[in-house]
């Protein structure tokens, strides 16, 4: 007895658990957890971070002192003298270390020329980090805008179903002919291959993102979501240039550039100094039991063996100078084309919101001439041009949105950091 009532309520809270499982397992993400976990797994910035891994070893490599050397010499055997009992008798032990001083604070140069050559990878791996964003964000417009087409192209169909049934109603009482019917059921196909073909973008666009995401998670349980609209307000172009001057990588990787090799040109006129090589000597000369001696060797600098590579960056400093000025004029052209497409696709935008806007105007048009022609006071083909004009107008006004929002993520591409949401 005490079963038969105990039974039914474990089977409730099974049931409510398997029914909230894929509720919490269909969870969509937003822009920021996309964000985060491409960060996170993508292959191709991990592979980049290693980049900076080992710019950072070459750093450990470039500060060494050079290694002091030792050498050991035994000398003065005699194998033939007057006492054969006695070879070694007059034997002179040497030992000798030497070690070579670098000049002109080289090893400092070496290690500031290194920690310049990592702030550069760090740059070029913003940089590419920006880049692969801007992809990044273009799939999740392109995932958000197919979601939109497919509620879009539901609705549709949904609503030239209902209005398929009052036709059908209509035929059956004799208030249509049949031929009316007829091309009534052909337009459905257009409708149904909306609805189909949405349903492959949406799915084709899900697979995108998630590879790009480095997620294995099934299809049908990874979703994505955020706001698909447009925002009136955009700051200056002056605005944009500014921050961009600060925030481009690329750009900062190119200042950087300049900065290593002038360090790169010093370092090269130091190593064109000469370097003393310091020896001390231990050795034993009978009767003297035991001495110690100093040395100091000096290369003579007669040629400038170091002239070249003093030349070569003396180059490259002009080189990367110019360098700077081009990617400086690319961020500008990059800016303002992002810029002047996002203020167009607003333009295009602001006509269809309103109360007498392209979209409430084709709704209204729509639903008029279905309400015109059922009274007879309309044609079947007026009817058909509405219903047409409707459906496109939805679509385009879908497309202008996600356009805009591509524009958008193309000026934070363009500027260096989301300044457009």
């Amino acid at each position: 007895m005490r079963s038969r009532f105990r039974t039914p309520i474990v089977v409730r809270i099974l049931v409510a658990a398997c029914a909230a499982w894929p509720a919490l397992a269909q969870a969509p993400l937003t822009w920021d957890q996309v964000k985060a976990r491409f960060e996170a797994a993508n292959p191709t910035l991990r592979a980049g971070q290693l980049n900076i891994a080992e710019s950072k070893t070459l750093e450990t490599t470039a500060y060494l002192k050079p290694n002091p050397n030792m050498g050991f010499a035994m000398d003065q055997f005699q194998f033939f003298n007057a006492n054969p009992y006695r070879p070694f008798g007059f034997l002179l032990p040497l030992l000798t270390f030497d070690y070579l001083h670098e000049r002109q604070h080289k090893r400092e140069l070496r290690l500031e020329s290194a920690q310049k050559a990592t702030g550069i990878a760090e740059s070029q791996q913003l940089d590419l980090e920006r880049t692969m964003l801007f992809s990044l964000r273009s799939a999740f417009v392109q995932t958000l805008q197919a979601k939109q087409l497919l509620l879009q192209t539901q609705e549709n169909l949904d609503y030239y179903n209902k209005e398929l049934d009052i036709f059908r109603s209509r035929f059956q009482a004799g208030g249509i002919a049949r031929v009316d019917l007829d091309r009534m059921l052909l337009q459905r196909v257009q409708y149904e291959s909306d609805y189909q073909s949405a349903l492959v973008n949406e799915r084709t666009a899900k697979i995108t993102i998630r590879l790009m995401l480095n997620d294995q998670t099934p299809l049908d349980k990874f979703d994505v979501t955020g706001p698909f609209e447009f925002k009136d307000k955009v700051l200056l172009l002056e605005e944009f240039h500014q921050i961009a001057e600060v925030a481009r990588p690329d750009l900062k990787a190119a200042v950087q550039a300049i900065d290593k090799a002038q360090t790169d040109h010093r370092l090269a006129v130091a190593n064109g100094s000469t370097d003393p090589t310091f020896g001390m000597d231990i050795a034993r000369n009978p009767p003297i039991p035991l001495y110690v001696g100093f040395s100091v060797s000096i290369p003579l600098r007669i040629f400038d063996r170091n002239q070249g590579e003093k030349a070569r960056t003396q180059i490259d400093i002009a080189h990367a100078e110019r360098q700077k000025e081009a990617a400086q004029a690319q961020v500008f052209g990059d800016v303002d084309s992002a810029y002047f497409t996002l203020i167009s696709s607003v333009n295009l935008l602001k006509p269809y919101l309103g109360p007498d806007g392209y979209l409430e105007t084709a709704t209204r048009v729509r639903d008029t001439m279905s309400f015109s022609y059922l009274r007879g006071q309309a044609s079947l083909l007026d009817y058909l041009d509405a219903q047409h004009d409707y459906r496109t107008t939805a679509v385009a006004y879908i497309n202008l949105v996600a356009a805009y929002l591509t524009a958008a993520g193309q000026l934070n591409l363009a500027v260096g950091r989301e300044v457009v949401q």
